[in-house]
């Protein structure tokens, strides 16, 4: 190096990476150390130089080497956009260099730190002496022409090793010692040796070194030779031996086709296990049902088996096959019949179902639907059967009795008549036994019919909960499936995800004639559940993937439609499979993402979310228990009271379901296991212990100092924890301390402390997790010329219910007492001014009609200058006309307006049923409801009777188009 400066950057290799003086070395580095990097390079005219040191790892600790290397940045490439693969740095080593003082690890503080370093001697005050220079030498040609002579790639290759021979012949004794470290690198030496390599100062002892390394080298290479020419000779064995019994296999099939009935000839496999595993096979084919397609494919394949010689690979397809047609369940299963005919089988069920649940009304009540019909069908079987069975009682009865009857001397006739007639009556047609035989004739045996066969049962509803039930406890379809049928029918679950599933052949299963194919989904399911009649979830069925190359998506997902699953046609089983007795129970995000096809098969229920009184009962109930057991603790340990829960769930909460609340309640249940923990250490008692009265009163601490126990500042000040007496415990959870638990309300009451703003109202939405909310509709004027101008990542048919608000102001502007005649523009007189509506949450998409009523009543506010009270929220869709539309989604609204604590809603009048069959009784209660059929009506009821200047004689026009 023509220049040596005393400090160099340091980057350090990852382990087992070493590199050495005229070595090249490509490694990956992390971003922080890429943009160091970077910032080097910048800021240098060449390529920089900086110090390569080795990672070492000696007993499970890291620490970085003394020695390394100068070395020069030859190439750095940046990864692709968009994607997860590692910036790509090319050192090259060009002398050693030692550190000057021990370096510990770079972090991501400092990813690439500067050191002072230090220099040894040029190699030319030291050179080598002629004998050490001529053995490095010798051992060097002899390994490289082993090399050479081994190598098994191109000619290229082989020539590249003779060239490097000719040139450590040619190297003068002053460049052998360089020479050595290139070479050394180039042969793949070990770690260890490397690094004593890279430590050695002296030219002469690293020469020596390396003369050690390469005659090992050498020995590991002729050794290796002799094992992988064994291994040639072994394969070549083994492919005889293969060849052979090929032949063997040839020469049975054709002693067994001369002669049929010999059988002592057997072919080759892997002896007495194969011939196992084929007897459990066929063992299992007879096990099918007798006469079905199912038993004759298997039989078919089985025999096809059995010709098949093991060493094929056709012999593994087949016999996977078996395996698998073998394993699904075939025969039609049907509940216990004593479980089903029971009185008190329903009444089970629905206690079972409000003891696991919460809510889920409509779905339990779609359930018990389901039980009744199945119980009826069980009955009326039950029924048939007893009646059969007393059918051929009698027939058997007459049967035996008949010619005793004709052999007894002076017999009642009419006796006789009188049972025959009672035979016609108890017998159906074509049952009636046949008159006594004439004496001394055998007596004829009845036909007796076979016992009716077990019923197929009920098709299964494909119950489709919309949104995906993400609420919890009482919003698992896994455990709703799981009460109703492990607890009531006993049947088994499969849950199936078919997020991601983007071809059809995941449902329908691989042709055999594909490599590793298997059946599809269904089939796995069966097979796992190992009867008929499984539940099956559907998990996500509104992400099944779009249509593609693979089949359409419509396709793909009415497989398990009414119609279609009657039997599946699965493509690698290729025997149709009966899937009507299967309960499936779908979920999903979104509805609009559903093919239609599929949507209109399915049996949609919709999930709203909770009110805070159910979020406490679930709480209470479900959530509380769950975390304690989680967390190693007994009910006697927390305690929860309701003004607690509550504080959490309005203040730490805002969702349709409860999962934020599990989570924050198991925080809360966390903090107390840790304040338990450290009572027990101190007093050493045992973790199950209850906590005494005692131990609950602790003495009054004297007040802390402020920095203690709150940081202050204007807003957003954080509460700091206080230290805790652990000789005391309290497992009563305040209010007060749910800040110091878990941190800052995240809901403050932000919404709830809204104020009352001149063109500011609230209007309602649903989010794509079916969740309500209120979201604020804002509108300012600016000086302009008459135009509206809409943000917030706006939709097209709300920016067309913005335009037509905006009409219906301008229509109506005169009647409102904006303007002074009616031929004038509110928004050019009398200033010319442009209109600005805003949606908040601009990053998320908004779209939909049921704006209009909030965007007239904030275009109304703004140019009127009255304000809405903020407790107000309204929702519905306007037309030209005034009128006011029925709008979706009115229960998650009117829960969001409860929940951020609107006390009036404007609805519009055709949705008045679904406030009085959807909403809550608890929230109608607490809340009014203005149901509007125009828009006047609306904005009476937002700004007030009266508050509005209405015209008295403006008259109300109405189109008749």
């Amino acid at each position: 190096m023509s220049e040596q400066p005393p400090s160099l950057p340091i980057i350090v290799l990852p382990h087992p990476l070493i590199l050495l003086p005229g070595a090249r070395a490509t490694i990956p580095i992390v971003h922080k150390q890429a943009d160091a990097l970077i910032r080097l390079i910048d800021s240098s005219t060449n390529n920089p130089v900086l110090a390569a040191v080795p990672l070492l790892q000696n007993e499970g600790r890291t620490s970085v080497n003394d020695w390394g290397v100068t070395a020069r940045i030859t190439r750095f490439v940046r990864p692709r956009p968009r994607s997860e693969e590692p910036y790509l740095l090319t050192l090259t080593g060009i002398a050693r260099v030692c550190l000057a003082t021990t370096l510990p690890v770079p972090t991501d503080a400092a990813p690439l730190p500067t050191a002072n370093v230090t220099y040894p001697p040029p190699d030319a005050e030291s050179a080598p002496t002629a004998d050490v220079v001529q053995d490095f030498k010798g051992a060097a040609i002899r390994l490289l022409e082993r090399y050479a002579s081994d190598t098994t790639q191109s000619a290229r290759k082989r020539e590249s090793w003779t060239r490097i021979a000719q040139l450590v012949e040619e190297t003068e004794a002053y460049r052998a010692a360089a020479l050595a470290d290139a070479l050394v690198s180039a042969v793949g030496a070990e770690y260890s040796d490397k690094l004593v390599l890279l430590s050695t100062e002296s030219p002469s002892m690293r020469l020596q070194h390396v003369t050690n390394v390469l005659t090992k080298q050498l020995s590991i290479a002729e050794v290796s030779t002799k094992i992988a020419s064994a291994v040639d000779e072994s394969l070549s064995k083994q492919q005889k031996a293969l060849f052979l019994r090929q032949q063997l296999a040839a020469i049975n099939a054709e002693l067994q086709r001369l002669d049929p009935g010999n059988t002592d000839i057997h072919g080759t496999g892997n002896g007495v296990e194969d011939e196992d595993e084929l007897d459990t096979l066929t063992r299992k084919v007879d096990t099918l049902p007798a006469g079905s397609e199912i038993r004759r494919v298997a039989s078919a394949e089985a025999r096809r088996l059995k010709r098949i010689p093991p060493q094929s690979a056709e012999h593994g397809v087949v016999r996977n096959y078996l395996e698998w047609i073998t394993s699904l369940p075939w025969t039609p299963a049907t509940a216990a019949a004593e479980t089903l005919t029971r009185a008190d089988f329903l009444p089970n069920a629905k206690a079972q179902l409000d003891a696991d649940h919460f809510g889920l009304d409509q779905v339990k009540r779609r359930l018990i639907e389901y039980l009744a019909v199945v119980r009826l069908r069980a009955m009326l079987a039950q029924e048939a059967e007893a009646e059969q069975a007393k059918a051929q009682e009698v027939v058997l009865k007459d049967a035996v009795g008949a010619p005793a009857l004709a052999a007894a001397p002076g017999a009642d006739r009419a006796a006789a008549a009188a049972h025959e007639n009672a035979c016609r009556a108890l017998v159906k047609a074509g049952e009636i036994p046949p008159p006594p035989p004439a004496p001394g004739l055998p007596v004829p045996v009845p036909h007796v019919q076979d016992a009716p066969k077990a019923s197929k049962g009920v098709k299964g509803p494909i119950l489709l909960c919309a949104p995906r039930p993400v609420c919890g406890p009482a919003r698992d379809g896994q455990d709703v499936a799981g009460a109703v049928d492990r607890r009531a029918l006993g049947r088994p679950f499969q849950r199936i995800a078919l997020g991601g599933v983007r071809d059809e052949a995941e449902i329908r299963g691989h042709r055999r004639t594909y490599v590793a194919s298997g059946p599809g989904l269904f089939a796995q399911a069966l097979r796992k559940a190992g009867r008929m009649d499984p539940v099956l979830l559907l998990d996500e069925i509104d992400k099944v993937g779009q249509s593609n190359y693979h089949g359409d998506r419509p396709r793909r997902c009415s497989r398990c439609s009414t119609r279609n699953r009657t039997l599946l046609n699965d493509h690698y089983i290729n025997v149709p499979i009966d899937l009507s007795q299967v309960l499936f129970i779908c979920t999903a995000n979104s509805l609009d993402t559903i093919p239609a096809p599929l949507l209109d098969r399915c049996e949609v229920v919709q999930l709203a979310g909770y009110t805070h009184d159910e979020k406490l009962h679930i709480a209470r109930r479900f959530l509380l228990p769950k975390q304690l057991t989680q967390n190693g603790l007994a009910p006697a340990h927390v305690e929860l009271p309701a003004p607690t829960l509550r504080r959490v769930v309005e203040n730490y909460t805002r969702e349709a379901g409860v999962r934020a609340l599990e989570r924050a309640i198991g925080g809360v249940v966390r903090f107390k296991a840790v304040e338990w923990a450290a009572h027990v250490d101190a007093r050493g008692l045992p973790p199950s212990s209850a906590p005494s009265p005692a131990s609950s009163r602790a003495p009054s601490p004297a007040p802390p100092p402020e920095a203690d126990v709150e940081a202050e500042a204007e807003e957003g000040a954080v509460v700091l924890r206080r230290e805790r007496d652990p000789q005391f415990y309290t497992p009563l959870v305040q209010p007060a301390e749910l800040e110091e638990i878990l941190g800052l309300s995240r809901n403050d009451g932000e919404e709830r402390e809204r104020e009352p703003r001149r063109g500011v109202v609230w209007g309602l939405v649903v989010t794509g997790m079916g969740e309500g909310e209120i979201m604020p509709v804002e509108s300012i004027a600016t000086p302009g010329s008459g135009h509206l101008k809409l943000t917030g990542s706006l939709g097209d048919v709300i920016k067309e219910s913005a335009e037509l608000a905006l009409s219906w102001v301008k229509t109506h502007a005169y009647e409102l007492g904006i303007t002074t005649a009616r031929a004038q523009d509110p928004l050019r007189v009398p200033d010319a001014i442009d209109v600005h509506l805003h949606f908040p949450a601009g990053a998320q998409k908004k779209d939909g009609p049921s704006a209009g009523v909030a965007m007239i009543c904030a275009l109304v506010s703004l140019l009127t200058g009255k304000c809405v009270p903020p407790t107000i929220a309204m929702t519905g869709e306007i037309t030209l006309r005034g009128r006011v539309s029925p709008v979706g989604g009115i229960k998650e609204k009117v829960l969001g307006a409860h929940r951020a604590g609107a006390t009036k809603v404007i609805l519009p009048w055709a949705n008045r049923k679904d406030v009085a069959h959807d909403v809550p009784a608890e929230v109608r209660a607490r809340m009014q409801f203005v149901f509007a059929r125009t828009v006047r009506e609306a904005l009476e009821a937002a700004f007030g009777p009266g508050a509005l200047p209405w015209r008295a004689d403006a008259p109300l026009v109405e189109s008749r188009l």
